[in-house]
Formats: structure tokens, C-alpha cells, sequence
């Protein structure tokens, strides 16, 4: 194919140079494993701009997720608690996904029922802008559970 997409048919491959050579253009092989291999007469140096700048383009367009985190431990205040869960919504709100841990601290590790309860609440508490991606599940002291944004239902 030349610069302009029309079909040249099939020729040798010091004659197809040649076309190139006239246009000021370069052959490009496209297909190198097809019988026979298929080139094409482009301007190669535009044609790499043009693919990189639909690289930025898409890149523009993508929505980078982190993770957040927000511990607390099992003696927590509903004051504060309540703290907690605002600041869990406000990230929720900005499309990052949640990691909330409960820390246990020298003999608070034998009530872990506790911080299992604490989660399951804040989880209740935002359920209608979260959904519980991984479950309360401990972690050596910490007791974490893993919240990600609810999708607008279309």
C-alpha cells in the first residue's frame, strides 16, 4: 500500500525501495510473517508521532484507583468513629478504594469479636456508597477489611 492506502499489488522488494525512494517516503513492514510479507509506503517519523500522541490522549482518559487507609483501634468512641467513616466516604467519593484496620494492642488481640463487630458496622454504615471488597479478616495484630466504590448503576 502506498501513503495514500491504495493496493500496489505484489512487487520486488527493490522495486517497492524504489516507489519509496521517489515519494521521499520509507517502507514500513507491516506483516513480516505473512507469504509474502506486506509493507507499506508511509512516512514513518508522522506515523510514530500520531501513535504517541494517541498514547497520551488515551492516557488523559484513565483513572488511576488508590488505596486509602484509615485504622483505628477496638476502644474507639462513636464520636470518633463517626470521624472515621466521614473521612471513608470522602474517599469512597473520590474513587479510591478503602483499607480500614482495626489495631490491636498487648491483650486487646483476645477480643478480636470487637474489632470484627466495629467493621461490620462502619461496612453497614456505608453500604450505599461502598461494597465490601474483602471481608474483616486478621492480619498478625491488625484486623483489615477492604471497601471499594459502588458503580452508578446505568
Amino acid at each position: 500500500m502506498d501513503a495514500d492506502n491504495q493496493q500496489l499489488g505484489i512487487m520486488p522488494l527493490r522495486e517497492a525501495l524504489r516507489l519509496a525512494e521517489e515519494r521521499n517516503l520509507d517502507l514500513v513492514n507491516v506483516a513480516p510473517n505473512a507469504k509474502p510479507p506486506v509493507c507499506r509506503i508511509m512516512d514513518y517519523g508522522k506515523f510514530k508521532y500520531e501513535q504517541s500522541k494517541r498514547e497520551r490522549e488515551s492516557r488523559k482518559h484513565q483513572k488511576v484507583v488508590l488505596l486509602k487507609e484509615v485504622r483505628m483501634t477496638p476502644n474507639i468512641d462513636d464520636h470518633d468513629l463517626n470521624v472515621k467513616l466521614k473521612n471513608v466516604l470522602k474517599f469512597l467519593s473520590e474513587g479510591s478504594k478503602v483499607k480500614v484496620s482495626v489495631r490491636f494492642r498487648g491483650r486487646e488481640i483476645t477480643h478480636q469479636n470487637i474489632g470484627q463487630e466495629l467493621l461490620e458496622r462502619l461496612a453497614k454504615s456505608a453500604e450505599e456508597h461502598a461494597i465490601v471488597e474483602r471481608a474483616p479478616k486478621l492480619e498478625g495484630r491488625h484486623m483489615v477489611m477492604i471497601l471499594a466504590p459502588k458503580q452508578p448503576s446505568a
